[in-house]
């Protein structure tokens, strides 16, 4: 291992110095979570989950885990891969699952909080396509996906990477998570996600972070949580092998895998929401059991993505009504169990319009409102997680932003109520030129980085812009005031180091 140099790393989050944003800061909501169901309904769901699991069970396709669960006194099906649990063993294996934690960045500052109340929004992830207004829609590629990177990094109201926001199909398969990875660790400070695609990615991804926060070896890695990972569930009731592969690395290590079964209402799982719901819990029930039954006390957490679907056409929808009810719910069940929660920001709009915005609105409330600790695919999601827009990345931190800013509650004092301002002014006058108000007035509101507010000529004067055209504007300013965060350049050559091997030798066997 090289030797470190003596340069301290910096723990000032760099961000735009043009922008007026809000501060870094996670999102702690003051409120008590909004419950749709009550008890006995909550009860119902977790029975039928448990009935699935022990009745019809799920297929696991993957031999050590099979044979993990069968040591464990599941029923695992002779020749084949359907494993039957019974809820007694589940609920003894997720006793030990924490219920709350902190993910650790190389950047202390930008630690995620996973307690109840603490939400964290994300970047969008794994889109194939990515999109502005001046380029139109493209495959994902390293430039764009670096750029991506970047204004991440630069907004605050962005907590974590939640993977590659698009996929750059220039780099090849086999190496692509190494510079992928890499560029998460140097370009950003903040959390990131690596996918658990087999073994070897992770492997590699778990080294990168581990030079990248400077630990010396693996039991110092293992101390904290770090890194993190989705597994999807193959809906319905399917967890396939690569996934299992990844996950049981990053649970040996002590890091985090969030299950999120692919429930969609309809089409992957029942047409009811409830009947997906339970299906939804089983699901994500017999991937955590799974997990505790390989690193007892390792961190997990609840995923909810169930949705449903156009039944004119079989295709995704996303900020709907049940797809909000969904969310909410998710968050009282994994509350049941007693782990952390990850919801979406999602639409199905295939353009940055109105219905992009409404819908990722609707996702934003249900996240919110539901107490997700982690709200995947917070800024940048179009096209039902096709498409990665730089103009909806802007438009979602503004209403990232507004959402901040909503949750904490007005200062009531003596001061703030304004008796004296009142008595000042009297009937009929006003307010402008009050001590009270001349005080406040350049913090008392929340200050918009994308909104216009000026009148109808003023805005026609300025040249008329959509808020998409703002939005463009404001992204490519970011890029332009981008300032790499400080990194130990020790730790960055052994990066680089690592990645370039790794690469020489062919990066992952296989052809995926």
């Amino acid at each position: 291992m090289m030797q470190r140099s003596g340069r301290k790393r910096n723990k000032r989050p760099q961000t735009s110095t043009s922008l007026k944003q809000l501060p870094w800061s996670q999102v702690k909501s003051p409120y008590k979570p909004f419950e749709i169901l009550h008890e006995g309904q909550i009860d119902a769901i977790c029975d039928t989950a448990y009935r699935i699991l022990e009745e019809v069970g799920m297929d696991i396709l993957h031999a050590e885990a099979k044979e993990i669960f069968r040591k464990a006194g599941a029923q695992v099906e002779s020749g084949g891969d359907r494993v039957r649990l019974d809820r007694g063993l589940i609920k003894d294996a997720m006793a030990q699952a924490p219920s709350s934690f902190t993910l650790h960045s190389r950047n202390p500052v930008h630690n995620l909080d996973l307690s109840l109340g603490n939400i964290s929004f994300g970047s969008v992830a794994s889109a194939p396509n990515v999109s502005d207004i001046e380029k139109g829609r493209r495959p994902g590629n390293q430039d764009d996906y670096r750029n991506l990177l970047k204004l991440c990094q630069s907004l605050n109201t962005v907590h974590f990477i939640a993977g590659y926001p698009v996929e750059p199909v220039d780099i090849p398969p086999r190496t692509r998570h190494l510079e992928c990875v890499a560029d998460m660790a140097i370009l950003t400070d903040k959390v990131y996600h690596a996918y658990s695609l087999g073994k070897e990615r992770i492997t590699d991804a778990l080294e990168i972070t581990r030079i990248a926060h400077g630990c010396q070896n693996w039991n110092e890695f293992k101390q904290k949580v770090r890194l993190f990972t989705i597994i999807n569930t193959s809906s319905p009731l399917r967890l396939d092998g690569v996934m299992i592969e990844g996950a049981m690395e990053m649970a040996r290590h002590n890091q985090l895998c969030i299950i999120t079964p692919f429930t969609l209402s309809g089409a992957m799982a029942p047409i009811t929401v409830a009947g997906a719901l339970a299906q939804q819990h089983a699901e994500a029930l017999a991937g955590m059991t799974l997990l505790q039954l390989v690193a007892p006390g390792c961190p997990v957490a609840y995923g909810g993505f169930t949705s449903n679907v156009d039944m004119k056409t079989g295709s995704p929808a996303f900020g709907t009504p049940e797809n909000a009810q969904a969310a909410m719910i998710g968050g009282q069940l994994a509350r049941r169990v007693g782990v952390p929660y990850r919801s979406s920001n999602a639409n199905a709009s295939n353009c940055v319009d109105a219905q992009a915005t409404y819908e990722s609105q609707m996702s934003i409330w249900s996240a919110v409102m539901g107490q997700a600790n982690m709200v995947m695919h917070g800024a940048g999601w179009l096209e039902g997680g096709l498409c990665a827009s730089f103009e909806k990345l802007i438009i979602d931190a503004e209403m990232l932003q507004m959402m901040t800013k909503f949750l904490q509650p007005p200062e009531v004092t003596e001061a703030s109520l304004g008796l004296d301002a009142v008595k000042d002014v009297g009937p009929g006058g006003h307010f402008f030129g009050t001590a009270h108000t001349l005080e406040r007035y350049e913090t008392a509101f929340y200050s918009p980085i994308l909104s216009d507010w000026s009148n109808f000529e003023n805005w026609e004067e300025n040249g008329s812009k959509t808020t998409t055209e703002r939005a463009h504007l404001i992204y490519k300013n970011i890029l332009n005031e981008y300032e790499q965060p400080v990194f130990d350049i020790a730790l960055k050559d052994e990066i680089n180091d690592f990645v370039a091997r790794r690469t020489a030798e062919g990066g992952v066997s296989g052809d995926f």
